[in-house]
């Protein structure tokens, strides 16, 4: 029970705060519930995909290895099909009617996402790995999903560049996704100094895009 809410803990502070911060016209909670089950459900075909990508990883060496396994294997697999989710419940949604809202259900999505991974990730590793996966990897989950979401409200309702900021919705998580991931993974000493700096990055970025998206809100 212990290492269920240390996996989750995070997860649900993380919402809340998110939840909160939409400040102008709420979300409907069942839709909410939708997007962080799409999320969740996502695992499934992730693990599938990451599975038959990993077997090719074997073809590289050393930094294009951990390269490989970090942006594609990793990033590119799970931003895709969170992407996808994300699409798939509010696209055509009518409560989709504020750039903001996009952040609130990319970043349901991703910890929908997140929690499954995290409770895979404690129940194997215990409690130090929930300990340090609750400052890092899902606050990191959902600073990607700050990122995807604000670019996908610019898609949906800005009136100019609608296809690059669809395009960069799914491209800039996936980035800052694949460059958190190889960071880790190299071990390198001179890259793990530079984790510290990357992770400020992501909160600052993640804070200014709600930031802007909500200071426009069409409600306020």
């Amino acid at each position: 029970m212990n290492l269920l809410v240390i996996a989750l803990a995070p997860v649900l502070i993380i919402l809340i705060y998110v939840y909160v911060r939409d400040k102008y016209e709420k979300e409907p909670i069942g839709l909410l519930i939708k997007a962080l089950l799409a999320g969740a459900f996502a695992v499934v075909p992730i693990m599938f995909v990451e599975g038959i990508l990993s077997a090719y990883g074997s073809r590289f060496t050393g930094y294009t290895s951990v390269a490989y396994t970090a942006f594609v294997v990793a990033a590119f697999t799970e931003e895709l099909f969170k992407f996808i989710a994300l699409y798939l419940v509010i696209w055509k949604s009518k409560e989709f009617n504020e750039k903001f809202d996009g952040i609130v259900y990319a970043v349901f999505v991703s910890l929908g996402f997140a929690a499954v991974e995290n409770v895979m990730y404690v129940f194997q590793y215990g409690h130090g790995a929930g300990i340090s996966r609750a400052l890092t990897a899902v606050p990191g989950h959902a600073l990607f999903g700050v990122a995807m979401g604000y670019y996908f409200g610019l898609a949906k309702l800005s009136q100019k560049n609608k296809t690059k900021n669809f395009i960069l919705a799914l491209i800039v998580p996936i980035g800052l996704h694949g460059l958190y991931d190889f960071i880790l993974m190299t071990q390198h000493q001179y890259l793990l100094l530079a984790f510290i700096p990357f992770l400020y990055y992501l909160w600052r970025g993640g804070f200014k895009r709600m930031k802007e998206h909500s200071d426009n809100s069409r409600f306020r």
